[in-house]
């Protein structure tokens, strides 16, 4: 999965307009204009597309924490130098306030099936001897699992 497709599945799940794309990345602290987001949220084949960084995802998904749950004060979280799926799953965790029972109800909606060892493995750190990389296959499910909670009215076969 690209960094636009994360960052597109995850603006039309939750159904935010553009004023509250813009106000996400702000709450990060960082500003975007219209224009940047909307062609990070253009197909591939568009001349007017551009490509997310892992840096701006990585900012979209700090303000999307402070978005869901409140912004803590003082500064922002570093960003780190690479955005793997791992952390973006973390990420989008801690945003939805998911405990591993959540997120394995949210798996299970795709018929995916992790048990709550192989979730914990997937939020360690790297270098951990239990640790997991999350492949994007993972990382796709979880986004359509959470596609089919927040937003029942969309099918699967428009997944």
């Amino acid at each position: 999965m690209t960094n636009n497709d994360i960052l597109q599945s995850i603006c039309e799940i939750f159904d935010y307009n553009d004023s509250e794309r813009i106000s996400i990345f702000s709450l990060a602290d960082h500003e975007v204009t219209l224009e940047q987001v909307s062609a990070w949220l253009k197909n591939n084949d568009d001349p007017e597309y551009q490509k997310c960084s892992e840096t701006q995802l990585a900012i979209f998904l700090n303000g999307l924490i402070n978005y869901k749950r409140g912004k803590k004060e003082g500064a922002q979280p570093e960003l780190k130098k690479r955005l793997t799926n791992n952390a973006i799953f973390v990420k989008l965790k801690i945003a939805l306030d998911l405990k591993a029972d959540d997120i394995q109800a949210i798996m299970a909606l795709t018929n995916i099936s992790l048990s709550k060892h192989e979730l914990s493995a997937l939020f360690r750190k790297p270098g951990h001897k239990h640790y997991r990389f999350c492949d994007d296959e993972v990382l796709e499910e979880f986004l359509k699992g959470v596609r089919l909670k927040y937003r029942p009215e969309i099918q699967l076969k428009d997944l």
